[in-house]
């Protein structure tokens, strides 16, 4: 499967160096591979081709900014991922992104220290995390039902699936967040039991 080769290290330091042609060339042979992290992490296919097209502009960017030439999967995947759970968490909200003077305009809204701030994104991105690691048909049902707030029902009708499949697959999707979360906190005893 040719799609699923990243472009080669020597692209990406002509790249890095501002090589328009190895710029572009980085940017269309890095597409395919990003495209299929956001089908994998955002929660609609809209979702995930606005967050694969905003990934590229930024590389398109910044690939200078780039540290390791060998780290380029990852360092997508990260940009993929934040963007997906920007998306999300606008999604769940309700309402699109402030802009930013309208943040100016909302007195009586409580400011969190910088701690809490971190500890949120800290906490968001491991969620993101697990839910990004659950199997396709079981991420699609969680993401549905619980981030974007759709009725059992309409998830089973989108999904084609009978109510009970739908709450079999939110269930196990549920219990594999749950146990990767309860596995990955760092205060947890080893073996991962609570």
């Amino acid at each position: 499967m040719a799609d699923s080769a990243w472009p080669s290290e020597q692209l990406v330091v002509a790249a890095q160096r501002g090589d328009v042609d190895s710029i572009a060339a980085l940017v269309s042979g890095s597409h395919p591979n990003v495209q299929r992290f956001a089908h994998s992490l955002c929660a609609t296919p809209e979702d995930a081709e606005d967050a694969a097209q905003e990934a590229l502009i930024i590389l398109y960017r910044k690939i200078g900014m780039l540290r390791a030439s060998g780290a380029l999967a990852s360092w997508m995947f990260r940009i993929v991922r934040n963007e997906c759970l920007r998306r999300a968490r606008t999604m769940m909200r309700g309402h699109p992104p402030l802009p930013d003077t309208a943040v100016d305009t909302a007195v009586d809204t409580a400011v969190d220290s910088a701690e809490d701030e971190a500890l949120r994104r800290l906490d968001a991105s491991r969620v993101a995390a697990a839910v990004a690691a659950l199997p396709p048909d079981q991420r699609r049902v969680l993401i549905m039902r619980d981030v974007q707030g759709h009725s059992g029902r309409m998830v089973a009708d989108a999904l084609g699936l009978s109510t009970a499949a739908m709450k079999s697959r939110l269930h196990r999707a549920r219990a594999a967040v749950r146990h990767t979360l309860r596995t990955a906190t760092p205060d947890s005893p080893p073996g991962g039991n609570p």
